[in-house]
């Protein structure tokens, strides 16, 4: 639980004070009783009252004003809530991904793994498929449809390059606007040029909902820059979570000749950490089919800041009804 006010706290001061004060006034009562040596005129000016019972209404009035208290300071608890998201799926289909250092090889282990987030993300997710290589499609637009992204999957193909900024531009072009999923406005058909600030120039109002997973085993060689495309995806607020895939043993054979391809991590890294996104490494398809899983798990998940003032008013309204209750029973009075 956190406070949202917690200044306000301050405001415990008056319990407090209010405790001390009957305390004292309870000490002075009882010397105040001693004084009086003859019993039938003490029985007069202070006659009996139920022992703990006199306190009841006292602590429960005190506990009202605690509640009260901690009530202004606004507590929040973080919950999870679900919602319907949505999230890109962007592959990488670079020749690379035909290495064999991972059974039988990367591509196959991908495609594998990202049926199987198919399967166990919430019902309702729209789910879209990006793939690049030198350059970025998108292959199925956001979608509660999952055959048609899972028969995507299975027609992929490899071709040359490795375009990561392009496959965040593109994954940013399927993902719905704020404005328009509240029907204020319409979604961009293209990501807009950074500004000077490192934002993309757009009204926050418009800003994209949901997140992109990214999977790729390489680094960039075509297209536009990774940071550029990262920066455009916090501004708009999209996490982009990328998995680096693969391992530094990696060959695949080009035109008869042996080519080294391992994976560029601190590249995949530095896009997560600039969107907010999470990063990953897997070197075998079992890791890789762990990560989607966690993926999956979270997706159609917000976990939000929710407010308990109301509960807390509720209780301190029950514990001064207790008080009144209590005193009108015992005493014929309100605290």
């Amino acid at each position: 639980m956190t406070l949202l006010a917690p200044e306000r706290l301050l405001l415990a001061i008056v319990p407090i004070v209010l405790a001390a004060a009957y305390l004292v006034l309870q000490r002075r009562r009882t010397r105040f009783a001693i004084r009086f040596t003859a019993l039938d005129l003490l029985d007069t000016v202070a006659p009996d009252r139920p022992g703990w019972r006199r306190h009841v209404p006292a602590v429960a009035f005190l506990g009202a004003i605690a509640l009260l208290v901690v009530g202004m300071a606004r507590p929040a608890m973080a919950l999870e809530i679900p919602s319907k998201s949505t999230v890109v799926l962007a592959l990488d289909v670079s020749y690379s991904m035909d290495a064999g250092d991972v059974s039988p090889n990367r591509i196959s282990a991908a495609r594998d793994a990202a049926r199987h987030f198919l399967e166990i993300i919430p019902a309702g997710t729209r789910v879209g498929l990006v793939a690049f290589s030198g350059s970025a499609r998108a292959l199925v637009p956001p979608t509660t449809d999952l055959d048609a992204v899972r028969a995507a999957i299975d027609r992929l193909r490899l071709g040359p390059g490795t375009a990561i900024g392009e496959a965040i531009y593109t994954g940013l072009e399927q993902l719905p606007r704020v404005a328009e999923e509240s029907g204020t406005g319409t979604a961009s058909s293209s990501p807009d040029p950074p500004t000077t600030d490192g934002t993309d120039g757009t009204d926050p109002a418009e800003q994209a909902a949901g997140s992109i997973v990214l999977l790729s085993d390489g680094e960039t060689t075509m297209g536009r820059p990774d940071a550029e495309a990262a920066a455009v995806a916090r501004s708009r607020g999209v996490p982009v979570s990328t998995i680096a895939f693969g391992t530094p043993a990696g060959r695949v054979t080009v035109d008869g000749k042996t080519v080294p391809v391992p994976v560029n991590e601190a590249a995949l890294k530095s896009v997560a950490t600039t969107t907010r996104g999470r990063f990953f490494e897997a070197a075998t398809a079992p890791e890789l089919a762990s990560i989607f899983e966690d993926l999956g798990a979270r997706v159609g998940i917000v976990r939000e800041q929710r407010e308990v003032t109301d509960y807390l008013v509720a209780a301190a309204l029950v514990a001064a009804v207790a008080a009144a209750v209590g005193s009108l029973a015992w005493f014929s009075r309100l605290p």
